[in-house]
C-alpha cells in the first residue's frame, strides 16, 4: 500500500493492500466469524444488555482475541505485538467493525499509552504497563479535561506537589471515559509551582484504587454512564510512574495524541457505511424512499462519506511510507466528525417528530440507531472541537496569519 507516481509525475493513492495484508484479513475475517455469536450482531443487542454485563462480555472477548494473536497489530514482537504494517493494523480494525465485534474497553490504554510508553517509557514502565494492558489485565483510563480545561489542555489546574520521590496530587478532572472501569488513569498534571500554560506539565500514570481518587458517574443522555469525574484529594503519586520525564508533559501529551489519527478513518468509514445503509433501511421502511429531498439528502451524505474513505486511505499512504501527518492530522479530525455528525442529522430529519421513538412503527426497532445519534452530537467537541482544528488547519497547514 503505497503511492506511486504516474507516468505524467503525478502522485497518487494507491487503493489495494498487498499480499500478505489481504492473507491476514482472510485469517483474522475466520477467526471472526468463528468467534463472536450471532446474538452478538443484531442491531440493539448491547442496549439489550446490563452496562455490568456488557462491560465484562467485552472485556472477556477481548481479552481472548489478543490470546489469539489479534491484539497489538502493528506493535513489535518484543511487546508482545504482532510486528505488522499499518496496512494490516487498517484491516484488523474495519473487519472487527465489519464483523460489528464487540468495542473495545482498553482503547484509550491500547490506541494512545501504549505506543507512547513504547517511544520514552523507562524499562521498567514498558514490562509494567504494556503486556497486562494487552490482555485486557489493566483497564485505562484518560484524565485530559477539566471543568475549566476542556480542548484547552494547558489551562488545566491539577496540581501535584513533590514530597520525597512522591508527588501529592489535587484536582478534578471530568468527561473521563471508562472513569468507572478503569484501574489507572494517565493524566496531566501541573509539577512546576509558579508554571503557566505549556511549561512545568506532567504526564503522571495514578492507581484508580488508591486512597484518595473519587469517580462520581455521569449519565449521559442515551443512559449510559461511560464518562466520570474523577477527584484527587492528595493522593501520592510515586515519581517513577512519571512518563516522558518530569516537566516535559506538554509533549509527552503531543506525542501520545499523534498516534489517534493515523489511519482510523478506514474503520471510521467502514462504521459510517454501515450506519448509512441502516438510515436508508428505515426511510425505506417508512416509505420515504422515493422522497426526492430526502434522496437528495442521502446523495450528499453518501459523497461525504467516499471522500473520508479516500481521505482515510490517502492518510494510510503517507503512513505506510513513513511520514509525519503532523497538523494535517486536523483534516482527518474535522472531516470524519463532521461527516458522522452530519449524517445523523439526516436521521432525525428523516424521522421528524418521530425520532423521539423507539419504534416508530411495530416492526422497526430504532434502539441502537438513536443512541448513536445522541452519541454523535459530542464528536465535533471532544478530541479537539471543530473550531480548533480549523484553526490548527488555516494556520498550520494552510499557513493563514493568525488572527487578532
Amino acid at each position: 500500500m503505497a503511492g506511486t507516481r504516474r507516468q505524467d509525475g503525478l502522485d497518487h493513492v494507491d487503493l489495494s493492500y498487498p499480499p500478505e495484508a489481504e492473507e491476514f484479513r482472510a485469517e483474522l475475517r475466520a477467526w471472526l466469524t468463528a468467534n463472536i455469536p450471532a446474538a452478538w450482531t443484531e442491531p440493539g443487542f448491547w442496549a439489550t444488555v446490563g452496562e455490568d454485563e456488557a462491560f465484562d462480555l467485552r472485556r472477556d472477548w477481548e481479552r481472548r482475541k489478543a490470546l489469539a494473536g489479534f491484539a497489538g497489530i502493528d506493535w513489535p514482537v518484543e511487546y508482545g505485538g504482532r510486528g505488522g504494517t499499518p496496512a494490516m493494523r487498517a484491516i484488523h480494525d474495519s473487519e472487527l467493525v465489519r464483523a460489528r465485534a464487540p468495542r473495545s474497553v482498553n482503547s484509550l490504554g491500547l490506541v494512545f499509552l501504549a505506543p507512547t510508553v513504547m517511544a520514552v517509557g523507562t524499562p521498567e514502565q514498558k514490562a509494567d504497563i504494556i503486556g497486562p494492558m494487552l490482555r485486557n489485565e489493566v483497564i485505562w483510563c484518560q484524565g485530559f479535561s477539566e471543568p475549566d480545561a476542556g480542548s484547552d489542555l494547558a489551562a488545566l489546574r491539577t496540581r501535584g506537589v513533590l514530597d520525597g520521590d512522591e508527588f501529592v496530587v489535587n484536582g478534578q478532572k471530568v468527561w473521563t471515559t471508562f472513569a468507572g472501569r478503569g484501574d489507572r488513569i494517565f493524566t496531566m498534571v501541573r509539577t512546576e509551582p509558579g508554571s503557566s500554560r505549556h511549561r512545568g506539565l506532567s504526564l503522571l500514570l495514578i492507581d484508580m484504587h488508591a486512597p484518595g481518587v473519587e469517580v462520581r458517574p455521569i449519565r449521559q443522555m442515551s443512559g449510559v454512564s461511560e464518562f466520570g469525574e474523577v477527584f484527587l484529594t492528595d493522593v501520592r503519586v510515586p515519581a517513577s510512574q512519571c512518563l516522558g520525564g518530569i516537566g516535559n508533559g506538554w509533549a509527552t501529551a503531543m506525542l501520545l495524541l499523534s498516534f489517534e489519527r493515523g489511519a482510523a478513518g478506514i474503520s471510521q468509514y467502514t462504521a459510517y457505511r454501515q450506519a448509512y445503509d441502516e438510515i436508508v433501511r428505515v426511510a425505506r421502511a417508512l416509505g420515504r424512499a422515493g422522497d426526492p429531498v430526502l434522496r437528495q439528502e442521502l446523495a450528499r451524505r453518501r459523497v461525504e462519506l467516499e471522500c473520508l474513505h479516500y481521505q482515510a486511505m490517502h492518510v494510510l499512504t503517507e503512513v505506510e511510507q513513513g511520514r509525519d501527518l503532523g497538523a494535517s492530522s486536523s483534516v482527518t479530525k474535522l472531516q470524519w466528525s463532521q461527516a458522522y455528525q452530519g449524517l445523523f442529522e439526516t436521521f432525525d430529519e428523516l424521522l421528524g417528530a418521530d425520532v423521539a421513538l423507539l419504534r416508530p412503527t411495530a416492526d422497526l426497532d430504532l434502539t441502537a440507531l438513536r443512541q448513536e445519534s445522541f452519541w454523535t452530537r459530542s464528536v465535533t467537541i471532544w478530541g479537539g472541537s471543530s473550531q480548533v482544528q480549523r484553526t490548527i488547519v488555516a494556520e498550520r497547514v494552510l499557513g493563514l496569519p493568525r488572527g487578532s
